[in-house]
């Protein structure tokens, strides 16, 4: 099917997701995840109407944003090396990954503007991810402060592949959760407004527990 027929049915499905949360549509900003897709498949997407294009390697979004430039927005969804972060500097709209100091420092030093940053959480608490832990997260935010070149827009978060869909929505919950205590606590460098959750096999759950960013990559590049 081509990016556009399948644009057509996440909508829909987007669209369904949110009259069932009482939400409105233009609250949820889609990315597409152009990790493993060609130039030519990128600026399809583009086409069709998705001008947030999500990389999670550092090689791949130069490679893309030389040729695509500003005809989209590019979001760093990957783990951010320190010694990656001035590349990716003034040619990402946001780092979907932040979860260390060091990277901080990096996006401090590096940039001459505010960088909008989504705290990676790990809420599943799965070994074989990245991410702090929620218990950790307002102590992290309040280290951020002398940085005042990072700009915490929201949490991120992964569910775990399973077809348990309570598990499922209760990780997508929790992160919702955290995030309401850190709007709560007023921190200026952190308004936290956005949550980056849900990809190509959950971003239904996600929205109907508040997603805002949802991050979609095979169903709608393949």
């Amino acid at each position: 099917m081509s990016v556009s027929e399948n644009l057509a049915s996440i909508q829909e499905k987007i669209e369904q997701a949110c009259v069932r949360a009482n939400r409105q549509v233009d609250e949820i900003t889609v990315i597409g995840v152009t990790k493993y897709v060609t130039i030519e498949r990128t600026e399809e997407l583009i086409a069709a109407g998705i001008t947030n294009i999500g990389e999670n390697r550092t090689e791949e979004l130069l490679h893309k944003y030389e040729v695509i430039q500003d005809k989209a927005d590019f979001h760093f969804i990957g783990t951010l090396q320190s010694r990656k972060v001035k590349e990716v500097i003034g040619k990402v709209k946001a780092i979907h990954s932040l979860d260390r100091l060091s990277i901080a420092k990096q996006i401090n030093n590096r940039s001459h503007d505010p960088v909008d940053c989504f705290l990676q959480v790990n809420v599943s608490g799965e070994e074989s991810k990245h991410g702090l832990k929620p218990e950790d997260v307002l102590s992290f935010i309040k280290e951020l402060q002398p940085y005042e070149k990072v700009k915490v827009v929201g949490l991120m978060t992964m569910a775990p592949h399973v077809d348990d869909e309570q598990e499922i929505r209760s990780v997508f919950r929790r992160l919702a959760i955290i995030r309401d205590e850190v709007m709560r606590e007023q921190i200026s460098n952190a308004p936290c407004n956005y949550l980056s959750m849900g990809m190509s096999n959950d971003y239904e759950i996600a929205i109907e527990e508040g997603a805002t960013h949802i991050r979609i990559g095979s169903k709608l590049v393949g």
